[in-house]
């Protein structure tokens, strides 16, 4: 005996249709509107230079992120946040998790946030050893990424 269908099924597939069109699309354009320019964030009028112990190195994309608590002048202790390039990048150009090791001393190179809060877009890191790591940011006035 054959099924017949009732106009019922019809409008629920049509729904669940749309819905997942819908929830296609918005997950196809999260990591795009999730992204930022250089200049909407940082400043190139602001370089920052400080040497610090990491906290955390957060290997993630869009950015990897490194965590550095740095004692100013007055004794106080504060932790940066490090924007670099995205982990592949980083690792293409010879960074390795090792390098960052909770309590390494950095002196890192960069360009503070717009909103003058401890976060800074790094350009340069050198380590104990003397290497010299790029971490991809633009040199300022540049407008790629």
């Amino acid at each position: 005996m054959a099924r017949s269908r009732s106009k019922g099924d019809s409008v629920m597939k049509r729904m669940l249709c749309a819905a997942a069109i819908v929830a296609a699309a918005l997950t196809a354009t999260a990591p795009v509107a999730a992204h930022h320019s250089f200049a909407a964030e940082f400043d190139e009028n602001k370089p920052v230079k400080f040497t610090g112990k990491v906290t955390q190195m957060r290997w993630s994309n869009p950015h990897g992120w490194i965590y550095v608590d740095v004692t100013g002048p007055d004794g106080k202790v504060v932790n940066w946040a490090c924007e670099t390039s995205a982990v592949n990048g980083l690792y293409r150009r010879g960074w390795r998790k090792e390098d960052l090791a909770t309590g390494t001393m950095l002196t890192i190179e960069g360009w503070q946030a717009r909103n003058g809060t401890p976060t800074m877009n790094t350009n340069t890191i050198l380590l104990p050893d003397g290497r010299r790591l790029f971490a991809g940011a633009p040199q300022p006035g540049e407008n790629s990424r």
